[in-house]
């Protein structure tokens, strides 16, 4: 089966991770005084800013297993695999790198805070939960598909249930993954729900994308459950607790982000699967493809990861609206030429971590790197 490139999802990651260089700018250094509800500008930023992991999220799960499902088609999905292995390892490992305080260890200072989870964290150990699931059901792809779509309903729905979990008799180690009561800012529960979901949108590209009017058909399901998921899936959820009267789902119904971000994804798809073709080859798709090292550069510039010295170090919750404004785009032009012009590719971290590991052979000089799971 012919299943052709999705240029749209680098679109959208490009526009996701520009979300979030100036989401972490102005998050971290804008003057407390403004982080009002009365201020529009600050409550629209705002819940713009929450869209923006939901998205990373949900194309990663797109991504990765639209990739394994066209290398199973061509017979090579052990090679994928074991690049998808690779590849959450990594993400694992370069989460916990960029929060350990070296300067504080040579001095004999240790605390447990670098063993708090993040994206990267995260999505790491959600590749390594897909590539379970696929192992399990690579056989059949419609089992898979339904129990993706499954996996996601109940995380988001159960989300009261774990919540406030906090696991104290539990190592920290592996209790950060599921509670954020030592600070972890991401939890396996309920990210992982979206990883679902755009997996299972990956088993419907794959199966159908070559057939006619499939983009359009496509678009308007985007638009039309995004549109349901925003505006309905309170009452839906409401609904079934008067049907059912279990007690979870006026719960969820209560405290309903979780269905309206993934609206808000849903949403974002269609805009960029529709202006797809106006995207290829363009200065979006190159920043779409090059996420991880934007993500790693912003970091260690922001937070001071390794040296214990950045932006934030200096002007923490300091600045005006404006300055933080400016700011923020100077910030992403920044971190744009770094990349692009002195940071290292995906494609030399891969070819060199993998010869290290010695897990595959080494990629092909005339292969470009480019379809990352983030």
């Amino acid at each position: 089966m012919k299943a052709n490139r999705l240029y749209f999802i680098d679109a959208v990651r490009a526009f996701a991770i520009l979300m979030m260089l100036q989401g972490h700018f102005v998050d971290t250094l804008l003057n407390p005084i403004y982080r009002d509800d009365s201020y529009t500008a600050y409550t629209v930023w705002s819940y713009f800013r929450g869209i923006t992991a939901p998205t990373f999220f949900t194309i990663s799960g797109l991504v990765f297993l639209y990739l394994l499902l066209k290398a199973h088609a061509k017979g090579s999905d052990k090679q994928r695999l074991r690049k998808g292995a690779t590849r959450g390892v990594m993400l694992i490992g370069i989460g916990y790198a960029l929060r350990i305080p070296f300067f504080s260890w040579l001095k004999g200072d240790f605390d447990t805070y670098f063993l708090v989870i993040d994206v990267l964290q995260c999505i790491g150990l959600s590749l390594l939960m897909l590539i379970g699931l696929y192992l399990l059901c690579r056989r059949n792809s419609t089992i898979l598909s339904i129990l993706l779509f499954i996996i996601g309903c109940v995380i988001f729905v159960t989300e009261p249930l774990y919540r406030t979990l906090t696991l104290e008799n539990v190592p920290l180690v592996f209790a950060n993954y599921l509670s954020k009561s030592n600070g972890s800012v991401f939890t396996i529960l309920p990210w992982f729900g979206y990883v679902a979901f755009g997996g299972f949108l990956a088993t419907l590209f794959f199966k159908y994308s070559q057939r006619k009017y499939f983009k359009q058909i496509t678009v308007s399901a985007f638009f039309v459950l995004s549109i349901l998921l925003l505006f309905y899936s309170t009452q839906i959820l409401q609904q079934l607790f008067r049907i059912t009267n279990i007690e979870l789902f006026e719960r969820a119904a209560n405290y309903n982000y979780l269905f309206l971000r993934l609206g808000n994804v849903l949403l974002y798809f269609a805009f960029f699967y529709f202006l797809e073709r106006f995207m290829k080859q363009s200065i979006v798709t190159r920043i779409g493809e090059t996420t991880l090292n934007i993500y790693v550069v912003h970091f260690i510039i922001i937070y001071g990861s390794f040296t214990g010295i950045g932006l934030k170090h200096f002007y923490y919750k300091s600045l005006e609206p404006w300055e933080a404004v400016f700011g923020a785009l100077a910030f992403i032009v920044a971190v744009c030429i770094i990349v692009f012009h002195i940071g290292k590719t995906n494609a030399f971290i891969y070819k060199y971590l993998r010869k290290l590991l010695h897990l595959i052979k080494p990629i092909d000089k005339n292969t470009k790197e480019t379809d990352e799971e983030f």
